[in-house]
């Protein structure tokens, strides 16, 4: 076994090799750029290597860098993650040439399938059932709207060196395919410096579901069952769970013997991922095979009770994988949700910043894996994921309940994030019943994420929170020392609640340690919590009912979060509330002439001219974060007046691109 083990990458999956290895009684060598010299996988390895500027391409991708942290630091293997260079075949040759174990798969391995246009001609070689489409290198976007309408829309385009989401896009037309061509070579080239893509029928209402295996270096491959990877947001992965509530006994059998066939194929050896495309009939097609680590592997994890981690691990430095194929089983259920810095609010762009406050939270059957720490910087230059939540239960909906709730205990502050959308997904009822596909978030949220209107149930709980949360503030400042003198340290017991021009009278006195709300009606609740001033959750009873909101300042009042709601409450004296009501509301200002940078990034291109017309829905320009491009379109019909950036600037949110006359 290795006694020292260098990962070459960052955030939660460096944490995660990190865990298992210091179980397991190996020292840890960290890498790290210039934007994480902070950061958390650094700060638990036993050792660290600094590679380089923020940008991967200067840092994490230099592979001559990582090999001279080897040799620096005397680390006898490398566990590559997931992304960088987890799937760079020259990688692991460049460590077989200098005596290093590759902590994966084979290079021969890699390139056969990591190219997924390769890895379907081998897949079809196998038997293994593979999706109608054109494998060959398409030259450019004439060429690909031939190919289309060969095929016949609609069609998907694929970086063949692609992953995450990146150099992917969905075409029903001409134009579609036209305009997907160049983004998905834009991106594939920006991403993984290969911009080849392909093309291959797009299969209507389907699941995405993959197989796990694992491979040892004496011929035994295994499968650990299926995970559930439908609900995706621009073709990345949202929410994951293993086993699939729509894959039954046999079809898993037959998934996992292609899977466990094609891996013997190109004699796989490590953690490696079979993804299939499913239709409603439990018809599979290959998608592609993934050479290494998924970031949804803690779901297969839980449900089989191995450590995919270690077995990699043990794999590479020769053990016998001694698990035998009848002695999988797959107990209770599992489900990932990703928490992502980004807006879903503003159409899902990242977000950055500093994490002000950030309080995972716990319990039975849960697991946060994350990279980050309170006061942890989310930049431009890596993935904006901040954490991945799972949970686990004896069934599918003890482990939704269990995520739900943690959800509602996940404190995040300083940035945007996607905590609100995740519970909103799992409160559909097609969520309930299992009745998934990719399409789901298209579906599901056709206009885009507005936010989740309160329940009446929620609503009249945050009522009588905000009012007990009131009274204990109050109590807090009457308790202040050094006070002007005629300060009255009477505590009131009469307030206001509002909620927009909603006003609701109530009463919140001290009662034996709890505090009781009456409203005017005269309906009494007694709550109890340990609630503080400054503290981001509210946790108690009301009534003996257990109760969680995230609680929050917010001028003069609160804000209130539960089940993917927020609600703006400000609790006052009743003439102070008066007061309030008889104020005029102020009106935003109009930035409709504006065209504004959505996100932090970079302005990759600008198409159109000072004094050009433009067309509602035209293409104004194209700002890159965090390596996805995101084009901009004009809202109505108008006439440029000024360019106020131009290509190669770096933008922050909502800077002025243009104005319009």
């Amino acid at each position: 076994m290795f006694k020292k083990i260098l990962i070459a990458n960052r955030g939660e999956i460096a944490c995660r090799v990190i865990r298992t290895a210091r179980r397991i009684g190996i020292r840890t060598v960290a890498v790290y750029s210039d934007a994480d010299a902070d950061a958390l996988h650094r700060r638990m390895a036993d050792e660290s290597v600094h590679i380089g500027p923020p940008a991967a391409a200067e840092s994490y991708l230099r592979i001559d860098r990582i090999l001279e942290a080897c040799r620096k630091t005397g680390a006898e293997a490398v566990h590559p993650g997931y992304g960088f260079l987890s799937e760079k075949a020259g990688f692991a040759e460049a460590l077989a040439h200098a005596g290093i174990a590759f902590i994966g798969p084979g290079a021969q391995a890699i390139a056969a399938m990591g190219d997924k246009i390769e890895s379907k001609k081998l897949a079809k070689a196998a038997g293994v059932s593979t999706v109608p489409g054109h494998l060959g290198v398409i030259p450019d976007a004439d060429s690909a709207v031939g190919i289309a309408r060969a095929i016949g829309y609609p069609v998907m385009i694929k970086a063949s060196a692609g992953g995450g989401g990146k150099g992917m896009r969905i075409a029903r037309n001409d134009p579609e395919t036209r305009e997907g061509f160049r983004s998905a070579s834009n991106e594939a080239r920006s991403s993984f410096a290969d911009d080849r893509v392909f093309l291959e029928k797009y299969i209507e209402e389907p699941r995405h579901i993959e197989i796990q295996v694992l491979g040892d270096a004496h011929g035994h491959v295994i499968h650990l069952g299926e995970r559930e990877c439908s609900i995706q947001r621009r073709h990345q992965k949202v929410i994951e769970e293993a086993p699939s509530p729509f894959i039954d006994a046999a079809t898993r059998a037959a998934m996992g013997a292609q899977a466990v066939a094609l891996a013997k194929a190109v004699d796989y050896r490590s953690a490696g991922t079979v993804e299939f495309i499913v239709d409603r009939q439990r018809n599979f097609y290959f998608l592609e095979i993934n050479t290494r680590l998924q970031v949804e592997h803690p779901v297969t994890e839980l449900v089989t009770g191995l450590d995919l981690v270690e077995w990699m691990i043990r794999i590479a430095a020769g053990e016998r994988l001694t698990l035998q194929q009848s002695e999988i089983r797959l107990e209770g259920s599992a489900i990932e949700a990703r928490i992502y810095a980004e807006d879903p609010l503003r159409s899902f762009l990242p977000s950055v910043g500093r994490l002000t406050r950030y309080l995972p939270p716990e319990g039975d059957g849960i697991r946060v894996d994350s990279g980050v720490f309170e006061g942890a910087e989310i930049s431009i230059y890596y993935d904006p994921m901040i954490a991945k939540l799972i949970a686990y239960g004896g069934s599918r909906r003890e482990a939704t309940r269990r995520l739900g709730e943690a959800l509602n205990a996940f404190c995040v502050r300083g940035l945007s994030h996607n905590v609100a959308f995740l519970a909103a997904v799992l409160r559909k009822e097609r969520f309930a019943a299992g009745r998934l596909s990719t399409d789901f978030i298209a579906e599901e949220f056709p206009l885009g994420f507005t936010g989740v209107e309160i329940t009446p149930e929620a609503m009249d709980e945050a009522i009588v929170v905000a009012a007990a949360a009131q009274r204990i503030l109050a109590e807090c400042e009457a308790r202040i020392s050094g006070q002007l003198a005629g300060h009255g340290r009477v505590v009131p017991e009469e307030w206001t609640v509002c909620i927009g021009e909603a006003q609701h009278r109530v009463a919140a006195t001290r009662e034996d340690g709890a505090i009781a709300v009456t409203d005017a009606q005269g309906r009494r609740r007694v709550v109890a919590s340990p609630w503080q001033p400054g503290e981001p959750l509210f946790r108690g009873t009301i009534d003996t009912t257990p109760v969680t909101f995230q609680l929050d300042r917010d001028g003069l009042g609160f804000r209130l979060t539960r089940d993917g709601a927020s609600l703006g409450v400000k609790v006052l004296p009743p003439r102070a509330a008066e007061l309030l009501s008889q104020m005029p509301a102020k009106a935003a200002p109009d930035l409709s002439r504006f065209l504004l940078s959505p996100m932090p990034g970079l302005l990759v291109s600008i198409a159109v001219d000072e004094g050009e017309e433009v067309k509602a829905g035209e293409e104004l320009a194209v700002v890159e974060a965090m390596k996805m491009e995101n084009v901009l379109r004009a809202e109505r019909d108008g006439t440029v007046a000024k360019l106020r950036a131009k290509p190669g600037d770096s933008l922050a949110v909502d800077q002025v691109i243009l104005e319009f006359s």
